[in-house]
């Protein structure tokens, strides 16, 4: 039986997200995705997962404590009242993955369990390479050959950030690009606040102009992929083949 949660980004790896689970529902659960990434006003962070309930029963009023009143399964979302409307979205989205073909969705993805001090923004750029039709990615030559990684604003929005270093990256005529999605989430979750509280995304970032035709600063420069992993890196730009990553406005989760 699938399920669909939202976590907080501290509670994003598997043991934390199913004892939250189960303290809220009563269900015993197994992670199976993230199917989902949101953010807001650049420290807030939603991650949404998907998974299969593996045992436990539905909380009762007599069960209510601190964590919930009592859980139960719903049809229909209009039958509730609400707090705020913006997990119809996340919902939506959890039904289309349960209820079609995994083939049309991208591969499971987890959090990789990696401690990090800060919010930190990685960019897989990547673009075609005109004379040989190839795929090539950016990478920092700045200290050792690395992909582009900058800290994200705590008080803007990630769209504030993602533009703000693909100016320092490209200049201010910067190439056509749309961030595609989220590749990897990388966080451990701290046993007390301000250990390490930060995380790492790595967004997928493609530009749809030819490689010949982008000119970059210095410090930077392209590598080009094997055939193979290019090919791998064109179906993740398919329909649901990334997770999704979404810039929401703060009145959205309070209307």
């Amino acid at each position: 039986m699938p399920l669909c949660c939202e976590v907080s980004c501290l509670l994003c790896e598997q043991d934390a997200a199913k004892r939250e689970v189960l303290e809220e529902t009563g269900l015993e659960v197994s992670i199976t995705t993230l199917l989902m990434v949101e953010c807001a006003s650049g420290s807030w962070f939603r991650f949404v997962v998907t998974g299969n309930v593996t045992g436990g029963s539905l909380k009762t009023p007599a069960q209510a404590d601190s964590e919930s009143l009592q859980a139960m399964w719903v049809t229909n979302l209009e039958d509730l009242s609400l707090r705020g409307n913006d997990i119809h979205s996340l919902v939506q989205r959890a039904r289309q993955h349960s209820s079609t073909d995994r083939a049309l969705w991208h591969s499971p993805l987890l959090p990789v369990s990696r401690p990090a001090t800060k919010m930190l923004l990685r960019l897989l750029i990547a673009v075609r390479k005109k004379a040989n039709n190839r795929m090539c990615v950016l990478v920092s030559d700045k200290t050792s050959t690395h992909l582009p990684t900058t800290e994200i604003s705590p008080v803007r929005s990630l769209h504030y950030t993602l533009k703000k270093y693909m100016t320092e990256i490209f200049g201010a005529e910067l190439p056509p690009h749309r961030p595609q999605g989220v590749l990897s989430c990388e966080l451990l979750t701290s046993p007390q606040p301000g250990t390490h509280d930060g995380f790492v995304l790595t967004v997928l970032v493609p530009v749809r102009t030819p490689l010949e035709t982008i000119t970059i600063i210095d410090k930077y420069s392209w590598v080009e992929l094997p055939k193979a992993l290019g090919e791998d890196l064109l179906l993740r730009l398919e329909k649901n083949m990334i997770v999704p990553l979404n810039v929401i406005r703060v009145s959205v989760l309070i209307s």
